[in-house]
């Protein structure tokens, strides 16, 4: 499109095959967008647009991402208030026209492949060196390592016996990350072979409890894991952090093998069929997928389960 449409907190840049969101700097910008500076959005990377009314006389124009496409959003796990979800671009309402006309040439580029979960992150993690103060220790990491330094007034002492730790990322299965706006925020490292509260991008608490589902070790007793406080192990720090670090994570797991074999009786699992499906059929809804390829793409879920 080669348009910009200037907002509140970032302008979006339009280009062939992507938009560049450059986020103003400014003590009314939320710290996470100050800190990321500028991202660059593949429309491969995206699901949906919509434009709704915002507060206070303003209109917001919101690209949704692809499950999987983003490390930022797939380490947020879902933990991000509306007011730092850095897709969602805020407008004086006298703009809406105009926030509409380039909703409507964005939904014209997204493609059938923004039905379904993006099978390798799209959107470029933050770079690496990057490091932040938690509550218990200092975090570092190198793009092939990283290392906790605990400190003397913060760590437990099963961290002091531990000593100072130092993690590959090719040991590595993925990250926990829990927000320090939640109660007893943390940044956790798992292994390869490890089971994760949410898989690799985040926890996930049961519900109505705010806990995570799988019990272990609690993160302040835990060598790999870093512990937020009051100041410490803010979101704009820690999370372009812990989005870097899964992505490294990603990029050094073995790829799948093309075209292997399935075994005999195989299937997938239906809760991710199921999800699957409900996004589908969100987009089906929207109008953002033709009755036929609504039709063909259920079909071939139903033929993996």
């Amino acid at each position: 499109m080669g348009d910009v449409l200037a907002g509140i907190h970032a302008t979006w840049e339009f280009d062939t095959d992507s938009v560049l969101i450059r986020f103003e700097r400014g003590i009314r910008t939320p710290r996470l967008f100050q800190s990321l500076r500028e991202r660059r959005i593949p429309y491969a990377a995206l699901s949906s647009v919509t434009l709704t009314p915002g507060k206070r006389g303003t209109v917001v124009l919101h690209a949704v991402p692809r499950p999987g496409a983003d490390p930022l959003l797939e380490a947020a796990a879902g933990q991000l208030k509306e007011g730092i979800d850095p897709y969602r671009l805020v407008l004086p309402v006298e703009r809406e026209t105009l926030a509409g006309y380039y909703a409507d040439e964005l939904r014209a580029l997204l493609g059938s492949e923004a039905a379904l979960p993006a099978e390798r992150f799209l959107v470029t993690a933050p770079e690496a060196p990057l490091h932040f103060k938690a509550y218990d220790g200092r975090a570092g990491f190198d793009g092939s390592l990283v290392s906790f330094r605990w400190f003397w007034t913060g760590a437990s002492s099963a961290k002091w016996k531990a000593g100072d730790q130092t993690f590959p990322v090719a040991e590595l299965g993925g990250i926990e990350w829990r927000s320090p706006e939640a109660f007893e925020g943390y940044l956790r490292l798992v292994p390869h072979g490890a089971v994760a509260d949410h898989e690799v991008g985040g926890p996930e608490p049961v519900p109505g409890t705010g806990q995570p589902s799988v019990g272990r070790v609690q993160p302040d007793q835990d060598p790999a894991a870093v512990v937020f406080g009051l100041g410490y192990g803010p979101v704009h720090e820690s999370l372009p952090f812990a989005a870097a670090v899964l992505e490294s994570v990603r990029r050094t797991q073995p790829a799948p093998v093309a075209n292997a074999p399935v075994a005999v009786g195989a299937r997938r699992d239906p809760a991710d069929i199921a999800e699957r499906m409900r996004h589908l059929g969100d987009l089906h809804q929207a109008g953002l997928v033709t009755d036929a390829e609504y039709s063909a793409k259920k079909a071939e879920l139903l033929a993996e389960l």
